[in-house]
């Protein structure tokens, strides 16, 4: 058994809507991860049992290794096609939003949610969600928003209608946005419900080798460069830096999904409490934060670089140079050194 995290009155909201519905949209974030992709084809497979008519779309394109997942290759890209996204949009009945708080993290879709007359349901675990949703179904207690819709499906007492395709994608969000269940993750329920997709017929070994052992010889090759020439270590103050250029990723023909993980890299090491990762995009410059214990990576990020996401595990953006976002970064870590030796002395004492 887990526990009745989600509020009865937002169960009993959304089934209703399911119930009334006809026509779904399922929208999630820029740069879909693991998470965001796992739920919306999880809601999606879900929605589909019960004979709706479904689509996801996102705002730009997805990974390469997490094209696999059932339902993938059914998913609307919206820079390819906007105007038939708007479309379907505006004629949704009911808009589930994933894995996103206020609507300016999915770019350009957001002036299309905005309009769109549906009911607007959240269900996301980031903090500080935008008020404007018809219900909001926001834990940022929980791991993964996969992990909410698994928890959403139960409660609304529809367990047998996951099929195992519905399962792997669950599965996949909860793994991804857990690092594979190396933080975030201390939760027993989390095994529980690890169990119970099991049941479904998933092999999560098998997911995993997907997931993480299906990238391109440039991607291993832009790795070493990075381990060798890019990784810079802040040892007073158990941080490590990782600054990827827009050249430099043109460099190893960089594809979306390509630095997944690059800044959990340097948490391997004796004494790195706090890791960071900016890399030039077009138009911005992305940042991606990782902590452990009690040091609360997401203040970081929404202090300096406008975003947030888990204590341990989260994101921003600066619109700027590269230059002008690796200042700023080395100017306000100092203010945090007294909360980061601290959390090297309790790592230190634990070990």
């Amino acid at each position: 058994m887990i526990t009745k995290v989600i509020a009865q009155d937002k169960i009993d909201k959304v089934e209703k809507y399911i119930d009334k519905g006809r026509r779904f949209v399922i929208l999630t974030h820029v740069s879909p991860d693991g998470d965001a992709i796992g739920s919306s084809l999880a809601l999606y497979h879900y929605l589909m049992a019960c004979d709706k008519v479904v689509t996801v779309i996102i705002p730009n394109e997805m990974p390469s290794f997490l094209t696999w997942l059932k339902g993938a290759k059914d998913i609307l890209n919206y820079e390819k096609y906007p105007d038939y996204a708007a479309q379907l949009i505006s004629e949704a009945e009911v808009i589930f939003c994933l894995d996103f708080n206020v609507p300016k993290r999915i770019g350009n879709v957001a002036s299309h949610l905005v309009a769109a007359s549906g009911r607007k349901v959240l269900i996301d675990h980031h903090l500080n969600p935008d008020p404007d949703f018809k219900v909001s179904i926001s834990y940022p207690g929980i791991s993964s928003t996969s992990e909410l819709v698994f928890r959403l499906i139960c409660r609304m007492g529809n367990f047998e209608m996951i099929s195992k395709s519905c399962a792997e994608a669950i599965y996949t969000g909860m793994m991804t946005d857990t690092g594979g269940f190396t933080y975030n993750s201390n939760n027993p329920e989390i095994y529980f419900i690890i169990s119970e997709l099991i049941k479904k017929g998933i092999d999560k070994d098998w997911i995993y080798a997907r997931v993480f052992n299906t990238y391109s010889e440039k991607r291993i090759r832009l790795m070493g460069y990075v381990l060798y020439k890019k990784l810079k270590v802040y040892s007073d103050y158990g941080a490590a830096l990782i600054v990827l250029s827009d050249e430099e990723l043109k460099r190893f023909d960089y594809k979306k999904g390509d630095t997944e993980g690059f800044v959990n890299l340097p948490m391997s090491i004796d004494g790195v409490v706090f890791s960071t990762l900016i890399r030039e995009m077009k138009g911005l410059v992305k940042l991606s934060f990782r902590s452990v214990g009690d040091f609360p990576c997401n203040s970081f990020a929404s202090a300096h670089f406008g975003g947030g996401g888990h204590k341990n595990a989260s994101g921003g953006e600066f619109y700027g140079t590269l230059e002008e976002a690796v200042a700023l970064f080395e100017k306000v870590l100092p203010d945090y050194v007294p909360a980061l030796q601290e959390e090297l002395k309790k790592r230190n004492r634990r070990a």
